[in-house]
């Protein structure tokens, strides 16, 4: 995989919209860490469950999903981003990467959401 932080972000954005989980679990190593509001994943096994929920979530007919900001500067990439599932509207959710090596040594995520 390549290793700047906008071409590991472009791989997590395509490997998220793909729902394929192998590859989102490439852009991470055995020190990543994905801190939410639910706690701090570390472990591979970890990863596997909060994104194959989202995962399960975001395949749903009729999810639409808007990228509104991307910003990358040196070893940091931002996202903010709207959707709507079945499920839950997101009004609004954000990511922060570290990219290190061309890893993603900690991500941020939080989503404001509404339940349908």
């Amino acid at each position: 995989m390549a290793g700047s932080t906008q071409e590991v972000l472009d791989h997590h954005l395509a490997a998220f919209g793909g729902g394929d989980l192998e590859a989102i679990l490439e852009d991470y190593d055995e020190n990543s860490v994905i801190i939410t509001t639910d706690g701090i994943h570390r472990t591979r096994d970890e990863m596997s469950s909060f994104f194959s929920a989202l995962f399960a979530e975001f395949a749903k007919p009729g999810m639409s999903f808007t990228m509104d900001h991307v910003a990358v500067d040196g070893e940091t990439a931002f996202i903010a981003w709207s959707a709507d599932t079945a499920d839950n509207v997101y009004n609004l959710g954000t990511d922060t990467f570290t990219v290190r090596n061309g890893k993603i040594a900690a991500q941020t995520y939080v989503a404001h959401t509404t339940a349908k």
